[in-house]
């Protein structure tokens, strides 16, 4: 079965919101690029709401010449959307009712891994369908003081998971990403 792995970029104090804002660490270096040019070689979809869409299909397209850009681009791309209707950003379907089933049947069929980006309402809801098998948290190192409401922060009230941590990364401009696993129910308190 394929995995579901996000990757959510998230402050010190867990603001998710439009991290295009936040103050320049000097990027991610070579190693971090190849860190996530490596995850979308390993995958064959791309999985995000429609925050998420709107932002990467206003910048992507621009991107290509570059090789994450073009494996970007390229790559088939599922939006979970009740009012997209006419995407313009090439390979992108809309998922634009019951997507818990529609998600959970994609991952069923055969093929490499399932990207998604962003943690925001389809994030939580993959994680309580027991759909998120793995997450990437690329925590950069300054607090924004920023984030209220639900939509800003990754901490927020709702479904509950348990992770190990398989990997830890740091590269040159202070950015850590912490890698973690979904622990199977049964061994979940």
């Amino acid at each position: 079965m394929r995995k579901i792995i996000n990757s959510t970029y998230v402050t010190l104090d867990g603001v998710i919101q439009n991290p295009q804002d936040w103050p320049s660490t000097g990027g991610f270096g070579e190693k971090g690029n190849d860190i996530q040019l490596k995850l979308l070689e390993n995958s064959d979809a791309v999985l995000m709401g429609r925050h998420t869409y709107d932002s990467f299909a206003a910048v992507w397209p621009g991107l290509a010449g570059i090789p994450i850009g073009d494996r970007m681009n390229a790559l088939p791309k599922y939006v979970v959307s009740t009012t997209l209707t006419d995407p313009a950003w090439n390979n992108t379907t809309v998922i634009d009712r019951d997507p818990i089933d529609t998600i959970a049947e994609l991952k069923q069929k055969p093929g490499a891994h399932i990207v998604q980006y962003g943690f925001g309402r389809l994030a939580h809801e993959l994680m309580a369908n027991g759909l998120l098998d793995e997450l990437h948290l690329w925590v950069h190192p300054f607090i924004l003081g920023t984030g209220t409401g639900t939509s800003d922060l990754l901490f927020r009230s709702g479904a509950t998971a348990t992770f190990d941590l398989v990997d830890t990364v740091r590269v040159d401009s202070g950015i850590v990403l912490l890698t973690y696993r979904t622990r199977p129910a049964e061994r979940a308190v």
